[in-house]
Parts: structure tokens; sequence; C-alpha cells
């Protein structure tokens, strides 16, 4: 990763006090006004509102995501769940954003983000390390970005992750990420409004490289819940039309 072109901010662990501002502050309108919610695939999104741009988990074009394009996308600040191949490639990114990979508290133009330490597999951290959920609120939507979690979810991260509006949740499984059963489980245990799966099979993987299911294995589970298919990679969210119910949304990449 080019450290010198895109900084990084040290976090200070699960529990901190301690908030690093990045950048210049600037309140802006950073806290109303709704969302652009832009699919890049696989866990990678684009989420604007409030004059600021945000990219979580930019990823290289192999193994599951080897035919997805490269989601090279101006945006303010970047987020990193794990610096694994698909969740951490910041390489040639356009403009200088900012980047945060590590957990703690942050604030970045009028928002604050935490990010809360998750085992990145079912081994303690012992395979994958650690995981980075981000949570932020940004156009008045609570937001929580589950990144590459595989572990089930601890009182303390619960207390710190809250209860999410819009909830990036892995469902696809592999040794690195929630299965179906898993993300269900993570589901009842945050209670949001808008669930976006993330991290699943489709006609991008290399089919020889990829360990992950398809979406139809989580939806055939979740039967009972909503299901909104869009035919764009691209939806608005406004917090006074958030859904009272869970609703599951699930974008389309077009190829």
């Amino acid at each position: 990763m080019k450290r010198r072109q895109l900084m990084g901010y040290a976090g200070a662990g699960l529990v901190t006090a301690l908030v690093t501002t990045i950048g210049s502050h600037t309140e802006a309108n950073a806290q109303s006004g709704g969302l652009s919610v832009q699919w890049l695939g696989h866990t990678c999104f684009l989420i604007s509102g409030g004059g600021v741009k945000i990219l979580a988990n930019p990823f290289r074009t192999v193994g599951c995501t080897a035919r997805y394009r490269a989601p090279k996308v101006s945006a303010n600040l970047v987020l990193i769940s794990s610096q694994l191949l698909d969740e951490g490639a910041v390489e040639d990114l356009p403009g200088n954003p900012k980047l945060v990979y590590e957990a703690g508290v942050y604030e970045f133009q009028g928002i604050k983000f935490q990010g809360i330490s998750t085992d990145h597999d079912r081994k303690g951290g012992r395979q994958f390390g650690k995981n980075t959920a981000w949570s932020w609120q940004q156009g008045g939507i609570n937001i929580l970005h589950l990144g590459g979690i595989a572990a089930p979810i601890s009182l303390e991260q619960k207390i710190l992750m809250g209860r999410p509006d819009v909830l990036f949740i892995p469902v696809g499984g592999s040794a690195k990420a929630y299965n179906a059963q898993e993300a269900k489980q993570a589901i009842d245990v945050l209670n949001p409004k808008l669930v976006i799966p993330t991290h699943y099979r489709t006609q991008a993987a290399d089919a020889n490289a990829c360990d992950i299911s398809p979406l139809d294995d989580f939806l055939n589970l979740v039967q009972g819940i909503t299901v909104r298919r869009s035919n764009s990679d691209t939806i608005s969210i406004t917090a006074n039309k958030l859904p009272e119910d869970k609703v599951i949304q699930v974008l389309s990449y077009k190829f």
C-alpha cells in the first residue's frame, strides 16, 4: 500500500476514548440529506452524502473478484476492513483520499467513525488476523459495514455497533467471512432496518479460485424477510423512508 500517498491513522483498540481527526474539520451537511450507495463489487461500496464520498474496501481483481472492474473511483475517505487482497487494495486510487485501516475512533469532515475490531476467521484471528467493522452516521443514517467478519458478535461489539439503519454484511462464507447461517444470526443480533448483502459469488468469480457461495443460499435461508431487487448498482436512501422492519436490498452489477 502506498502509505506515503494514502495516510493511515492508527487506532486505539476496541474500546477507546481517543478521537483522531483526519484532515481538516468541516461540518458541511454530513448529517442530513440522505445517501447514495453504489455497489462496486464484492464488499466495496461508494457511499456519498453530506458532501462526503466514502469508499469502503477497494479490492484487487483476482479470484472471486476477477471479472469486476477495479474500483478506482474518486473518494474523500477510504475505509479498509483488512489488508487482504479483497478488502485493502488502495494502489492507484485517484486523487489523494485519506485512508483508515485500524480500529479506533476517528473524525472526518464532521463525521465520527467507530472502527470495531473483530476476528476475520473462526480460529480467534489466527488464520486471517483481525477485521475492522466500520460504524458511522452520514446523511442522517446510521451505517454499519461489517467488512469480512467471521466470528459471532460479542456483547461488547454489539454495544459499539448499536442498531444500524443500513447494514452491509457478508453472506457467502469461506474461511474468512460469514456464511448464510452466520449472517442470519448476526442480523438477528443487530436488528437493522435495511440489509445489503456483500461477499457472495457472482459471475465475476474465477470458477477455479473462488470458494464463496452465491447469494441465493442466503436468500433461501431468510424467507419471510422482504427482499427488494434493484436493476441498478446504485440506490438512494433517506432516513424518513427507511423500512420499519428488516428489508434485504440486493443491488445489481453491470458486467
